[in-house]
């Protein structure tokens, strides 16, 4: 095993036909490319993108029915937050796109105190000061130790210094010597068989639409994994600490392609083979022997973890600041 990385590339395949859909982009469509090859070069497309890769990875580790961590992430910390009336719950750190920056976390407060000031004041963020690293790492790892591997970035001004902890785990799947496969089909209507000039049309819903669908088989589908193991030892948390984040990782990776890769209704992917190893052809451990050691590095973990269940605070709505209130906020990080 790399001492550095944990690279990891599994061979794919379409559980059903041999067509997949691919991600699409805004203004681009799907995102071709060439590749170099011995023979030449080759049509190659972007199956799965980092982001994306990255929202599947940690909805591994979420249960959606529950709104709540998988059992096995019992006793990690992590923000919920719950509506100012009523208390429901509304959202999480292991939820939203910039987890702990997110502005329904820092909208929020916890015991009475706003989160911006919470969270500005446990990672040591004050005017004129350096980044403590490892300051930072720790007060997160106490606040939720999935922003640690999934990344997060503080970009406000109310946090001086603006920290940003990059993935410490990416992933993408790219498809290799591609060829598109156009189809298509029909929206039926079998009530409004024709449309005039004064009924509703194909806008409203009407009518009978036929529409053009692209898809595409591969010669080879590949999902790339990389877990970077010297940020995560850059922290300093500790031996028993940055194996346990190291272990949620890989389970991550783990539970993903063992429960199978259905990305989009027409792209459902399925592992090749039955082992799954890293470059060095070091076979990944079970699903189930990752789980156990996360318990027994959560348990092991002691006082460094600090909360060891969700840290509940309270959204405000959601309310545009006044100027007042803005100037009351810089006021205040000025003088922290």
């Amino acid at each position: 095993m790399n001492n550095s990385r944990i690279l990891i590339d599994v061979k794919l395949q379409p559980s059903v036909g041999s067509r997949f859909q691919p991600t699409g982009f805004p203004d681009l469509g799907h995102a071709e490319f060439r590749r170099p090859t011995e023979q030449g070069t080759e049509n190659c497309l972007l199956v799965e993108s980092a982001q994306s890769m990255a929202n599947h990875l940690e909805g591994t580790a979420w249960d959606d029915v529950a709104a709540a961590p998988v059992d096995l992430f019992n006793g990690l910390p992590y923000v919920r937050v719950l509506r100012s009336e009523g208390g429901d719950y509304l959202t999480s750190s292991r939820t939203e796109a910039h987890r702990l920056a997110s502005a329904f976390v820092k909208g929020s407060s916890l015991a009475g105190e706003p989160m911006v000031g919470v969270i500005r004041d446990r990672l040591g963020l004050y005017p004129d000061t350096p980044l403590d690293h490892r300051r930072i790492a720790q007060a997160l790892f106490q606040l939720d130790p999935f922003v640690l591997l999934h990344g997060v970035f503080f970009a406000d001004s109310k946090w001086p210094g603006q920290p940003k902890i990059a993935r410490a785990i990416s992933s993408f799947i790219e498809a290799s010597g591609v060829l598109r496969a156009d189809s298509g089909g029909v929206k039926k209507d079998a009530v409004r068989h024709s449309i005039g000039e004064d009924s509703g049309g194909s806008s409203e819903g009407y009518g009978t639409v036929p529409f053009a669908r692209t898809e595409w088989s591969a010669r080879e589908i590949v999902a790339s994994f990389n877990i970077d193991r010297k940020q995560i030892k850059s922290y300093g948390l500790g031996t028993t600490a940055t194996s346990l984040l190291e272990n949620i990782a890989l389970w991550e990776i783990r539970t993903l392609l063992d429960e199978g890769l259905r990305l989009r209704t027409a792209c459902d992917l399925a592992v090749i083979g039955d082992e799954i190893a890293d470059r060095s052809g070091l076979v990944v451990a079970t699903a189930d022997e990752l789980a156990d050691r996360i318990r027994q590095g959560i348990s092991d973990v002691g006082e460094l973890l600090g909360d060891r269940a969700a840290i509940d605070v309270v959204w405000d709505g959601g309310k545009k600041a006044t100027k007042s209130g803005a100037a009351s906020a810089r006021e205040g990080a000025a003088g922290a």
